[in-house]
């Protein structure tokens, strides 16, 4: 919520039942793509296709990361929150953050 500038969203992995119409109003405000990461993301596709103007999906931290920085602009916020549980590609949500951020290190 306290987010200003546009915001690249990474978010997905194994759906807990969220309701992501929840998140409508912030999406709606201040999202300009989403980057799905992980393999059970059609409920949020579903759910933000017609509010968002790109979504992506990905199959790792490290192309997630690469389509975030090419989809950026300087004064973007790209924002790693998932949403989802890590299981589908990470071991726990620890070594989703580390692969993250060994991503971003590696641009």
């Amino acid at each position: 919520d306290c987010m200003q500038s546009p915001t690249v969203w990474i978010v997905g992995g194994v759906d807990k039942g969220n309701d992501y119409l929840d998140l409508m109003p912030l999406v709606r405000e201040k999202v300009k793509a989403i980057i799905c990461l992980g393999v059970d993301n059609q409920k949020i596709v579903n759910t933000f296709y017609n509010v968002v103007d790109l979504i992506v999906e990905t199959a790792g931290a490290e192309e997630a990361v690469k389509v975030a920085y090419k989809i950026a602009e300087k004064g973007d916020t790209v924002l790693l929150s998932p949403a989802c549980a890590s299981f589908d590609l990470f071991e726990n949500y620890e070594d989703r953050g580390n692969k993250f951020k060994q991503a971003v290190r590696d641009l």
